[in-house]
């Protein structure tokens, strides 16, 4: 079946043809092409109704009777046309899985087609606010007032930090552009609540020498800019390591000779659209003035404001990988839900720990988290997971995505995040902790299986597989039509997108980490989103659930090219694994006479490598499965120089076959590794300098609301890492994949027993070389039999109680 590519509504979708009939659900308000599609809603089949669609362009008269947004039309329209669902009622919309399917960023449309389809009233709102915070802004920190403005008046975490210009650029202006999260220490120096001491560069021998310093830089970052030399802010030193927060003051006294893109790598992705330059060598302050006047070069922007250009570029083509969504649950039962739908919001308790934006790091807020709720949750893993729950709500941006529910099973509706985003509301009277969001009730739903954890966190990310159980499950009675169209969400998944960045920095990353965390799992999820978004199949970084069918049909479709390398190829390395396997080497060859004859034969990356120098426009990845296994600097030999970024491209001969070789930048190798089998210190020091690593850790979260009896399986990991942490570091924590059983936490006692007994302490006891009484301070006396060194001999419902005794209650007690 052959799809095309259809432009609609400023969206770019692959069309898949119909078969000669469209079909409408039970109770659905969407056609759809195929019988086998996942998002036909509404029971059985019997209740779907078919009509014949001869020419095939059933769908284009749909989309082309009225604006999606115009729902009446389309009723009408289909009414008159009799396209309607198994309930009577008229269809309205086209299904985005099988029949017009969303692409993603990488397929875009051309510049002056965009312009033309671009809404400029769509944003005029936030413009004329942002133009406001600029005006206030200027007002109440004139740009002449600099030279001796004090440091009191510019930090945060100072008695009055709400008025303070720190604040003001955080939280007082995101209309301009949202530079909220991460460290304080973007703000260059900020008084520390916890000890209410200074932080500021140690070159400094105190906070007013560093802040001399500092306003001296913004001072003369302003006098750059309003000369038109804005890549001389680039070497100014006192603002380097705050150059997002620099960009957006100088934006603010000079809106019209900037563009509101303050990070870099944002700045890049649109010179690269929009010019033929490569701007990789540019600092922050040097792309930003080059991407200004190559947008003034195009002549299409004249009369618009620079806000109004910002928000058009990424309309056209956001560099952002997706969006977050979190489930949060607007109190007890729901119990303030209604307020939360009536005022735009949702609410949080945790109300003694007071406005977050008071906070000057997550470190600090931690600290004091731990403090005020000592007495509320005893074990500190908790503690730490609560605390977590509720910082998540500063890291919330426009755009990201919040499911309010009511228990276990209750979708109450989903909300778009909108600016200011997180607000302490001191109007309420409880949970004044809230984000702004803006509702869409057409979601709400009972979900079809319970979901446990929500019955156990307040605040939790949402996986792209329960947001595909919320968007097939029936949401609606006949009557009650969506006010607006489902929307296809790509959810952010952020070690996806650290991946992906360690692989565009370096060209080779290694995932590492202690067992059962889900290296493996996570470096094929990686390989089909990253590969078939950079091939032109548009999956979003979350949409590769890993034992789905469309899953395994994209895996097995990458790593499979007859006659050359795929765009996948998997190995995995152990002791045996040579140069010869690799690169090249001689091998006995069947040369159908006599027998065998030794051959020279190109080994696994020779092939990869010739493949991608004949193919330099498509991107060709490696997985190395447990790559520390194996002899690496015999492995790679002499490519190990040819591995670096400015290597790529250049020759060398290889010694046995007297061939030239060249590792082309489209080659890209990802490994895996065991930190319980060896550290990443104990790898060859070249290698080492040639590859990213990114780490990945035990996540408790998975696990959160699951029990197999009394024991809690979360709070059994926590505690059972952070004895392991106390006595062996980070790289032996047990992972959670461990107690997952078809991706699914374990619900059964002898399951539970056996992977106690036959996997985690075998584990264990290897971690501690046989050493008993370091086991039994692992998993407890009751449990462990120092003198014996083995385990005592318990059943299943006594392992439980000792493991519950032990790694909980006692935990607790702490």
């Amino acid at each position: 079946m052959t799809e095309h590519i259809i432009h609609y509504e400023g969206r770019d979708y692959d069309l898949v043809p119909s078969t000669g009939r469209v079909i409408c659900s039970g109770r659905g308000y969407a056609l759809h092409h195929l019988e086998d599609c996942t998002h036909l809603e509404g029971g059985a089949q019997e209740t779907w109704r078919f009509y014949d669609d001869p020419d095939g362009l059933t769908w284009r008269r749909l989309i082309d009777s009225a604006p999606s947004a115009d729902r009446q039309s389309r009723r009408e329209f289909a009414a008159k046309a009799g396209l309607l669902n198994g309930q009577g009622a008229p269809i309205t919309s086209t299904c985005e899985s099988c029949l017009l399917k969303p692409i993603s960023g990488t397929r875009i449309l051309p510049l002056d087609e965009a312009f033309a389809q671009f809404d400029r009233t769509s944003v005029a709102d936030r413009v004329a606010q942002a133009k406001d915070d600029i005006e206030r802004t200027q007002r109440d920190f004139p740009r002449d007032g600099w030279t001796s403005m004090p440091l009191e008046r510019y930090a945060l975490g100072v008695d009055d930090y709400k008025n303070a210009f720190c604040y003001r650029l955080e939280f007082g202006t995101r209309a301009i552009a949202n530079i909220t999260g991460g460290s304080a220490r973007k703000h260059l120096i900020f008084l520390q609540k916890k000890d209410k001491t200074w932080y500021h560069d140690a070159a400094y021998s105190n906070e007013q020498a560093a802040w001399a310093a500092v306003r001296q830089g913004f001072v003369d970052a302003f006098d750059a800019v309003e000369a038109g030399n804005l890549q001389v802010v680039d070497e100014i030193d006192a603002l380097r390591s705050g150059a997002s927060v620099a960009a957006k003051a100088c934006y603010v006294y000079f809106p019209h000779r900037l563009l509101p893109i303050f990070g870099k790598d944002h700045a890049h992705h649109f010179i690269r659209l929009l010019s033929d330059h490569d701007p990789k060598h540019l600092g922050r302050f040097a792309a930003i003035e080059l991407l200004k006047k190559i947008t003034d070069d195009t002549g299409l922007f004249t009369g618009w404001h620079t806000l109004e250009i910002a928000r058009f570029l990424y309309w056209w083509s956001d560099p952002r990988q997706g969006f977050s969504m979190v489930k949060i649950s607007p109190g007890k039962e729901g119990v303030h839900w209604e307020e939360c739908l009536a005022g735009g919001y949702i609410c949080v308790g945790w109300d003694e720990i007071g406005d977050l934006t008071a906070f000057t790091s997550e470190e600090e807020f931690m600290d004091t988290f731990r403090v005020v709720y000592a007495n509320v949750y005893g074990n500190q893993s908790k503690m730490t997971a609560k605390a977590r729950e509720l910082w998540r709500l500063t890291q919330l941006k426009p755009g990201d995505r919040v499911i309010a529910n009511r228990g276990t099973h209750e979708v109450l509706g989903l909300g778009t995040v909108t600016d200011p985003g997180y607000i302490w509301n001191d109007e309420r009277a409880e949970q004044r902790h809230t984000v702004t969001v803006d509702w869409d009730t057409s979601y709400a739903q009972t979900l079809p299986e319970p979901e446990k954890r929500w019955g156990m966190v307040t605040v939790a990310d949402v996986p792209q597989r329960l947001w595909r159980v919320i968007l097939s499950n029936d949401r609606t009675a006949p009557e009650i039509e969506p006010t607006t169209m489902p929307v296809p969400i790509t959810i952010e998944d952020p070690y996806l997108t650290k991946l992906a960045d360690a692989l565009e920095r370096k060209g080779q990353a290694v995932l590492y980490g202690p067992p059962g965390t889900g290296k493996t799992y996570t470096s094929l999820r990686f390989a089909v989103w990253w590969l078939s978004t950079r091939l032109g199949h548009g999956l979003s970084p979350a949409d590769t659930d890993y034992g789905s069918a469309e899953f395994r049909a994209t895996l097995d479709r990458l790593a499979t090219r007859q006659g050359r390398a795929a765009y996948l190829t998997q190995v995995t390395f152990h002791p045996a694994y040579g140069y010869e396997d690799f690169i090249e080497g001689f091998r006995p060859v069947d040369d159908g006479t006599a027998g065998l004859r030794l051959s020279l034969v190109d080994g696994v990356f020779k092939r990869i490598c010739q493949t991608a120098e004949q193919d330099p426009g498509n991107p060709y990845l490696l997985l190395i499965d447990e790559i520390n296994r194996g002899d690496m600097p015999k492995i790679f030999g002499e490519l190990i120089t040819l591995l670096e970024r400015d290597k790529r491209g250049l020759a060398l001969i290889l010694p046995q076959s007297g061939q030239e070789f060249r590792v082309p930048q489209n080659v890209y190798v990802l490994g895996t590794m065991n930190t319980a089998d060896r550290s990443i210190r104990l790898l060859d020091s070249a290698l080492r300098r040639r590859f990213s690593f990114v780490e990945l850790l035990p996540d408790t979260s998975v696990l959160e609301g699951f029990h197999v009896g009394k024991v809690h399986l979360a709070d059994l990991l926590r505690e059972l890492n952070l004895r392991v942490l106390r006595e062996l570091g980070r790289e032996r924590q047990i992972g959670h994949s461990f107690f997952l059983t078809g991706g699914s936490p374990i619900n059964d006692e002898t399951v539970l027993g056996a992977v106690i007994r036959d996997e985690i302490l075998p584990l264990l006891q290897e971690y501690a070389y046989d050493d008993f009484s370091m086991l039994a301070r692992f998993l407890g006396a009751d449990i462990v039999d120092v003198v014996g060194h083995r385990l005592h001999d318990l059943n299943d419902d006594e392992l439980l109680d000792a493991l519950y005794a032990e790694l909980q209650v006692d935990a607790s007690q702490r």
